[in-house]
């Protein structure tokens, strides 16, 4: 699957077939679900899961606890758009 595949899912009721945990949380906040993409990336502990939690704190305003994350991600939080890292995500985790 590329990232041009994955975005068009997002018209389609569910996550692509065989999508990780990763990629599940940001389909869901691409689908405007934030309350279900950070369930399932919350209680992950590694790195990826860590950028994820960041990034989706960042996404709803909360800079102190993304910070927080972004360090545990070992990250800066980003200079640059929402969707920007958005996209950076998913391709990361493609």
């Amino acid at each position: 699957m590329n990232f041009d595949t994955f975005k068009q899912s997002l018209t389609t009721g569910t996550p692509p077939a065989n999508s990780n945990i990763y990629l599940q949380s940001l389909w869901q906040d691409g689908k405007g679900n934030w309350d279900e993409a950070h369930t399932l990336i919350q209680d992950l502990t590694d790195k990826t899961a860590a950028w994820i939690h960041a990034y989706l704190h960042r996404r709803e305003g909360d800079v102190f606890n993304a910070n927080y994350w972004y360090t545990k991600a070992g990250k800066r939080m980003p200079g640059y758009s929402l969707e920007q890292e958005w996209e950076e995500l998913v391709k990361g985790m493609l």
